[in-house]
């Protein structure tokens, strides 16, 4: 079979990609439209009155009270106050707990340098207002400008109205799409800006073959629609295991041989013997560009091991056979609407005089109009009508015919705005006992009334947690592939905040004396976990509290000293970072933390600066006297003990060789014995 030409393969991957693309978009497209239409509602001014119901209220007020915009920016406020993020921690034990540690500086260093948190928090809005939102992370080179730099850093970047741009394979049923086989990004542009980066015109394309049809539109006529396309692609590999001479088993892959045809004769040169052989599968991620018209560039196989793009939901359900999803607003729009409409008919009625009119003919006020028109600014004292014809000639004097009556609000509208009230409050959480504080709680109890209003926001928190660990995997997966150059030095941030440099796959002596690299990330296997704590205040808040309570019932001193540091290294305030250095370092001398690369170094450089005073000085050279001395007394102990071993051998080796000599002579005599034929009866047999 004749192999495919790379413009065949690139056509056969278009085919594919548009057939799997209208798959993921049909059967998600009602889903993602509802949700589009919940983030207009909640965000954009009008929108609350887009569709039929404005239509009702033409050329009448249309007024809007945004309660659950109030809601949703109160989940997104609760979620900022208690930034979530991840902790790498070993599959294999406290052995490579360092490495994990290590590794959570690095994934912080990545989000700070990133601006991460514009990426969370535009996902977990989209998620809370929509259902849906969604980051990426991406491999960048450091200085894409330095043709010799060649190493590269992790971003994390937002993907914007996510629910309207990212489609994953719709057979995958995991939350955080880890089963996913592929996944589309899509990304409008003007037609001249595609025209001007691809150097091809939309309206070249044609019909894709399509099986069926495309339901997407990837041209209008103001804007042309590319996607990036990721696939995942397994392929089986044989993995060889050779043991070396010491007995140490060594792995080696296919790709391995390719890459050094000689491997096999140096193995075989130093002894080193097949053991066994293992196949397993192995992942990678291709990415694509694409047009409606087929695919633009291929990019290759990117870093990582899973496709880099994070789903966060709100709330998300499987309902027959269909992923669902809602954010804050989906169950509140009825009541929300139904508010609006009172409010504005409310407002209609009393844009209207409350005050009664008088209603006459035309003739009675005939010439007097001004003096009606102005009594509300001039105050008359009276008021005049000209009088009315009875018909026959005869005027007749009369008042006004009538009055208006003032516009009155009927009960119907009056107790809909009740119950409009009531039920936004039953669907998004009354939050009326967090909002007033009595003076006389405690606050313990002020703790419990807003730790049972975080349990209506919890389900976004724990639902985002998840998205977020996701996130570490594929963080994880990319740097175990990215961060591999040798003594590569890179920026880490520890828990606090506070930045230090890192060295990775630097040499080291290992246990067994034999030379090995720390910090390798390549091998890292690691779970990722996270922890949503409350939200009604910061974790150093809640630390501060809980070590505040201990520290009335500790009596040792040492104990106090300890737990007071712990409490000034969580407060909060403006200029006080120094302090809070300060009690780190002093939790750190005390043992209570575990000091960083840069607190060793510090202390290396403080004692080689420092001036001992002439008591150390004497001090440490009767120390260094003394262990002289002793290593003096065991070297003559061990050439002592070598002389014995000497005189032991050489006693040995004397006595084997009379041994030797006797038994020589024994065997010449009954050899002369036997040729006389007188050997004695005890020496029969003897050879």
């Amino acid at each position: 079979m004749a192999r495919m030409t790379k413009d065949e393969r690139l056509a056969k991957v278009s085919d594919e990609a548009h057939n799997r693309f209208d798959a993921a978009y049909s059967a998600c497209i009602a889903e993602r439209e509802e949700a589009l239409e919940d983030r207009r509602f909640h965000s954009i001014r009008g929108a609350q009155w887009e569709g039929s119901y404005g239509d009702q209220f033409t050329n009448r007020p249309k007024l809007e009270a945004n309660v659950v915009g109030n809601a949703v920016m109160r989940v997104v406020n609760e979620y900022r106050n208690n930034r979530i993020t991840v902790d790498f921690i070993s599959k294999e034990g406290d052995e490579y707990d360092e490495l994990a540690d290590m590794c959570d500086g690095l994934y912080r260093a990545d989000e700070q340098d990133s601006r991460a948190q514009e990426a969370y928090d535009n996902a977990f809005e989209e998620a809370v207002g929509g259902g849906f939102g969604a980051y990426r992370l991406v491999a960048e080179y450091e200085d894409e400008y330095d043709e010799e730099d060649d190493k590269q850093r992790i971003r994390i970047e937002p993907i914007y109205d996510a629910d309207t741009c990212v489609f994953f394979d719709p057979s995958a049923k995991r939350q955080d799409k880890s089963d996913a086989r592929f996944c589309f990004v899509l990304q409008g542009m003007t037609r001249d800006a595609f025209e001007a980066e691809y150097n091809e015109s939309p309206t070249d394309w044609g019909r894709p073959n399509l099986t069926g049809g495309s339901n997407f539109d990837w041209s209008t006529p103001d804007l042309v629609y590319i996607a990036e396309y990721y696939v995942i692609e397994e392929k089986r590999e044989t993995v060889f295991f050779y043991k070396s001479i010491d007995g140490e088993e060594e792995r080696y892959t296919e790709a391995d041989f390719k890459r050094d045809e000689g491997l096999n004769d140096k193995l075989a040169a130093i002894g080193t013997t097949l053991s066994r052989q293992k196949t397993v599968k192995r992942r990678r991620v291709h990415k694509y560009i694409l047009s409606g018209g087929g695919v633009l560039e291929d990019c290759g196989i990117i870093a990582g091991s899973e496709i880099p793009v994070v789903p966060v939901y709100g709330k998300r359900w499987y309902v027959d056979g269909v992923e669902r999803f809602a954010g804050a607003v989906r169950y509140a729009k009825d009541m929300q609407r139904l508010k609006n409409m009172q409010i504005s008919s409310v407002a209609d009625i009393a844009s209207r005089s409350s005050v009664p009119k008088p209603i006459v003919t035309p003739s009675q006020v005939a010439g007097l109009e001004s003096y009606w028109a102005d009594d509300a600014v001039q105050n008359y004292a009276y008021q005049m009508l000209h009088p009315i014809d009875d018909g026959t000639g005869n005027l007749v004097p009369m008042g006004p015919i009538g009055y208006t009556q003032p516009a009155q609000i009927p009960q119907a509208t009056a107790a809909l705005l009740e119950i409009s009230a009531a039920d936004i409050k039953e669907v998004l959480g009354s939050q009326e006992a967090g909002d007033q504080v009595d003076t006389n709680l405690s606050g313990k109890a002020i703790e419990l009334v807003q730790n049972r209003l975080d349990m209506q926001s919890y389900i976004y928190m724990d639902n985002f947690a998840k998205a977020i660990r996701r996130g570490g995997a594929i963080w994880l997966s990319m740097a175990s592939e990215i961060y591999v150059e040798p003594e590569r030095k890179m920026k880490s941030v520890t828990e606090d905040g506070s930045t230090e440099r890192v060295t990775l796959n630097r040499p080291v002596i290992g246990d067994d004396g034999s030379l090995e690299d720390a910090a390798d990330l390549s091998n890292a296997k690691f779970d990722v976990v996270t922890d949503v704590g409350p939200a009604s205040s910061s974790r150093r808040s809640a630390t501060v509290r809980a070590l505040t309570s201990v520290m009335g019932m500790v009596a040792d001193p040492q104990d106090q000293k300890i737990i007071l540091a712990g409490i000034m290294r969580n407060i909060e305030g403006e200029g006080i970072g120094g302090l809070r250095d300060y009690f780190r370092r002093q939790l750190v001398a005390l043992g209570v933390e575990d000091p960083t690369d840069a607190d060793i170094q510090a202390a290396q450089e403080a004692a080689q600066g420092q001036q001992p005073d002439p008591q150390t000085m004497l001090t440490t050279a009767l120390a260094q006297e003394s262990a002289a001395k002793g290593q003096k007394a065991q070297a003559d102990a061990a050439l002592a003990l070598a002389r014995t071993e000497e005189s032991k051998a050489k006693t040995a080796e004397t006595l084997a060789g009379i041994e030797i000599d006797q038994r020589g002579a024994v065997i010449d005599a009954v050899t002369k014995l036997r040729s006389a034929g007188t050997v004695p009866p005890q020496l029969v047999g003897t050879r």
